[in-house]
């Protein structure tokens, strides 16, 4: 199964990361909730971190299920939880009915994450998983780049931006069917099933940590500039949310186009160079977009830090499955619970920015990306090999 891919076998898998974008739409939702209850920025953040504040709590779990009900019935649950959460804001919307959805959202999602990667290595070859990786990352990027549009267009030309929630829903059952109903093999788990002291334990790899960490960064980043940028937006240019909104997208049509192409580059060139080349942009990027207040010159620069950190979630959970395969389901759990990162930074960065502006808020991501960049020069030589 692993040395073949089936292309029936790989599509509804890819389908799941379509879905696994849906939580992106966090981002330009805190922005609605924040208007429509005239919250704080500090209150607003709570949204981004009831989402993925389970990151931190059933990533591991989900790690250690997956060895006893299997990654394709993991996935098919995480689906199921994610439908019930699009329908969720479709029966009130009040302000903690909000966090009840995407508390729900973020528990569907952190499954998802966990189990739909390692799932993924049962139709891809091990030699393709870097950029197959990649590719699905690709497909959650348009899914991201989506969200935003779609609640612009509700909001503008339907007048209620939650009308993309049934859509989301629709989708979501589609492809938990489509899933559910084709055969997958996955093989059975060798050894005994491992501990939770043993999963953390993984941790004690000084290589793993690091990996561990620059997960928790690079969704941080991510998270940040999902939600801020509107925000930065509206006070340095001037403009109202349905138009600052589409700053989100441009971020995430950034991200599709960098991980279509690091999908294709990563196939030939060093994961390691390339990842110091991106971090390189994204801090110059940043700086300068943080120094300037032409709208045009400012989502230029959004582009650019899109671009350049499309693929940095890849490579480094591709890095974390490669250095000890035998452990790929624990490995996968301990990576995304470095997904928190969504938890901990933005509302970081909220605090900074209601005390000190958007500006402020924004440079809080300048010190995870210098970490990224600190991963990127630490990689060690195995793990290079093995991501070419």
């Amino acid at each position: 199964m692993k040395n073949e891919t089936s292309f029936s076998r790989l599509l509804p898998v890819l389908s799941g990361f379509f879905i696994m974008g849906f939580v992106d739409v966090v981002g330009i939702a805190t922005n609605y909730v924040k208007q429509d209850f005239a919250l704080s920025d500090t209150l607003a953040n709570l949204l981004p971190m009831m989402v993925f504040l389970w990151f931190a709590v059933f990533a591991v779990p989900t790690g250690l299920m997956m060895n006893s009900i299997g990654r394709k019935k993991t996935v098919v649950l995480s689906m199921a939880i994610t439908f019930l959460a699009m329908l969720v804001p479709l029966v009130s919307y009040e302000f903690e009915v909000m966090l009840v959805a995407f508390a729900l959202l973020g528990i569907g999602n952190t499954i998802l994450q966990v189990s739909l990667n390692p799932l993924l290595s049962n139709v891809v070859r091990g030699d393709r998983l870097t950029s197959s990786l990649t590719w699905g990352q690709f497909i959650k990027a348009i899914a991201s780049f989506l969200g935003p549009v779609m609640a612009g267009f509700a909001a503008v030309s339907l007048g209620n931006w939650k009308l993309l929630f049934p859509i989301f829903a629709a989708i979501t059952l589609v492809s938990a069917l489509w899933l559910f109903f084709t055969s997958i093999e996955e093989g059975k788990v060798k050894g005994k099933t491992s501990s939770f002291g043993e999963c953390f334990g993984l941790l004690n790899d000084k290589t793993i940590l690091m990996f561990f960490l620059g997960i928790l960064a690079v969704v941080g980043i991510d998270v940040g500039l999902n939600i801020t940028v509107p925000k930065f937006l509206m006070e340095r240019c001037r403009i109202q949310l349905d138009q600052a909104g589409l700053g989100s997208s441009l971020y995430f049509i950034a991200r599709t186009t960098g991980t279509l192409v690091g999908a294709i580059m990563l196939v030939k060139f060093s994961a390691r160079k390339f990842f110091i080349i991106s971090m390189v942009s994204a801090i110059a990027g940043m700086v300068l977009m943080l120094l300037l207040s032409n709208l045009w010159a400012i989502l230029v620069f959004v582009f650019i830090i899109g671009f350049a950190v499309a693929n940095v979630f890849s490579i480094i959970f591709s890095a974390a499955l490669q250095r000890k395969p035998e452990r790929a389901n624990e490995i996968s759990g301990l990576m995304i619970m470095g997904v928190a990162g969504g938890a901990v930074i933005p509302p970081l960065m909220g605090v900074v920015a209601d005390a000190m502006g958007q500006t402020a808020g924004m440079a809080v991501l300048l010190v995870a990306m210098g970490y990224l960049l600190f991963t990127a020069f630490n990689l060690k030589q195995e793990i290079i090999q093995a991501l070419k």
